[in-house]
């Protein structure tokens, strides 16, 4: 029974306290492998928070070591210093200390300075570089796609025309008197240049409202004068500007232009030379550019019929009956004589005089039978804006074109047509510059002299000047004045009705034409300055009078007249001896 029952009980018995062992043991050694695993982690993590703590707590290469003398400034030792007890490292931080760390940190800031100017620079470089690459890139592609266009019709004409085009441009500036100069004539012939700076244009043509200078510049000026001063900028700034084999350093800007001049030949273009300052004391970049004209383009053509297209004249009028017979000899010979398509338009304020004026476009009518005039009489104060608003709106056959004068004006027949040409209801508004005569007993000597007035209408330096400063004279159709808003009324006496009214057009889509009319005179007239003015407008009223009295070198013979009687008596006096 023993041995039967052994297998059974090495089942029951023993192999199970086999295995109980093996479990234990198998235990024991999963603990140890993973409190050895522990045990590295930790050492691994204390490692690293030695390592932290060291690179946290040591002192920094620039920072002074305790003991560690610092550099001397002004002769006394720094902190840190073993000479000197107590403090840091023996010294105390007095005064000294603190000049010693602030000339440390200008020192430290200097460092920091000249670090970012060296990394501006290399910007600078990197940013050019950028450029060239781009342009270089650029015309790869341009070369690409002509290549790859060609073969096709339209691209060959295209690129026929611009050939076409550059071949023209490049004969202007041939033409143009650029690279040398060509014989001229005489010294009539000769274009003058016009200097000019950032702010200040410098024209030789001048009439004698302008300054030699022109400051402010006109806007349309000064942005022309812009572009040019850019474009230069950007021919200076780009790479292998203008063929140099070295490239310049400099970045050129605004500040760098000293002076340029320029010249318009009517039939080639602007010539553009300017000056800039060089890398070196003495030494300037000058830059020649030219704008050539391209090919003449018909825009419009049209045939314009004047025959019916009268003309309204509104004269506002008080007093002056002399100066309106005269006026009415040149109506008479122009107007109705020689145009017959002229209505006139009198608006006379007060009463005095009123039956002679009356009785000159009576006699008018009478002799030529002329019956196109209109005569209003306002009894109120003088309003020349108020004057030619009344006349304008008194007109009812339809739209008109109205011309507006004043009694001391000169016209002649070519001038009427002008105004008919220059002028289009809804479109167009006409402002000649009208040529303003010195006074004849200045021009001619003295009034025995004086030939009659349609002799002494010539346009020349010594008669007379034009008159750019005036906006009183005006061409416009009715409808354009009604639609505007006409003249402001409530200004009284001479002056500033018409320069508002010219400001209201300009300020409308309107076509404001604005030329000199070689038919239109302004006669002279003396003009009077009222002792009652203070004396600054009393001034500016002498200057007015001077200037519409006789040209600068007639002013100037007049000035010194007594010195020239003297040197003609010495002459005299000379030649007498001679001949005794």
């Amino acid at each position: 029974m023993v041995r039967r029952d052994a297998p059974a009980l090495l089942n029951y018995v023993i192999l199970p306290t086999l295995l109980l062992r093996l479990s234990v043991v198998m235990l024991r050694r999963g603990v140890l492998a993973w409190l050895s695993r522990v045990g590295v982690l930790l050492v691994v993590v204390c490692c690293c928070l030695s390592l932290l703590y060291v690179i946290t707590c040591s002192p920094h290469a620039d920072e002074p070591m305790a003991g560690q003398p610092l550099p001397r400034v002004g002769g006394m030792a720094m902190p840190g210093g073993p000479s000197r007890p107590g403090g840091v490292g023996g010294a105390p931080i007095g005064p000294a200390g603190r000049e010693g760390f602030q000339a440390l940190l200008q020192e430290r800031e200097e460092q920091h300075r000249q670090h970012i100017a060296s990394l501006k620079k290399q910007i600078a470089q990197l940013k050019e570089a950028l450029q060239e690459r781009s342009e270089q890139l650029k015309g790869m592609q341009d070369s690409v796609e002509k290549t790859a266009g060609k073969g096709t019709v339209g691209d060959v004409a295209d690129e026929h025309s611009h050939s076409d085009l550059q071949e023209f441009l490049r004969s202007q500036v041939s033409r143009a008197e650029v690279h040398s100069g060509v014989r001229l004539p005489s010294e009539y012939a000769v274009v003058p240049f016009e200097s000019f700076t950032l702010q200040r244009v410098y024209q030789l043509e001048m009439g004698l409202t302008r300054h030699p200078e022109e400051k402010p510049v006109r806007k349309d000026r000064r942005d022309e004068l812009g572009d040019v001063v850019e474009s230069a900028l950007h021919s200076l700034n780009a790479p292998n500007q203008g063929g140099d084999k070295v490239k310049a350093s400099k970045v050129y800007t605004p500040s760098d232009f000293i002076e340029g001049i320029a010249r318009t030949e009517k039939d080639k273009g602007t010539l553009y030379e300017l000056t800039f300052r060089g890398e070196q004391k003495q030494e300037f970049r000058r830059l020649l550019l030219f704008r050539p004209f391209g090919p003449l383009m018909k825009v419009k053509s049209e045939l314009v019929e004047t025959a019916n297209m009268p003309i309204n004249i509104v004269l506002p009028l008080s007093q002056r009956a002399d100066k309106f017979k005269q006026f009415m000899h040149n109506f008479r010979e122009v107007c109705v004589k020689q145009d017959g398509r002229v209505h006139l338009t009198v608006v006379y304020f007060g009463k005095d005089q009123m039956n002679e004026v009356k009785g000159t476009l009576e006699n008018t009518s009478r002799e030529l039978n002329f019956r196109n005039f209109t005569l209003i009489q306002l009894n109120e104060e003088f309003s020349r804006g108020r004057g030619l608003d009344v006349g304008a709106r008194a007109w009812k056959g339809g739209n008109v074109l109205l011309f507006f004068c004043d009694v001391d004006i000169f016209f002649t027949a070519d001038f009427l047509n002008t105004c008919r040409l220059n002028a289009q209801p809804g479109k167009k508004v006409f402002y000649p510059v009208l040529f303003s005569q010195y006074n004849p007993a200045v021009i001619y000597g003295s009034h025995d002299h004086i030939p009659p007035v349609e002799q002494q209408l010539i346009i020349k330096k010594d008669t007379g000047f034009w008159r750019d400063f005036g906006f009183g004279m005006t061409c416009q159709y009715r409808s354009d004045f009604i639609n505007i808003g006409g003249f402001d009324v409530d200004i009284k006496g001479w002056g500033g009705e018409d320069v508002h009214l010219y400001r209201k057009y300009l300020h409308s889509n309107l076509l404001v034409v604005r030329a000199p009319s070689r038919g239109l005179f302004h006669l002279w007239h003396e003009k009077r300055c009222a002792d009652e003015l203070p004396p600054d407008q009393y001034r500016m009223c002498m200057q007015s009078k001077a200037m519409n009295e006789a040209s600068h070198g007639q002013l100037g013979m007049l000035l010194f007249r007594h010195e020239i009687e003297a040197h003609l008596r010495k002459q005299k006096q000379r030649s007498g001896a001679k001949k005794a």
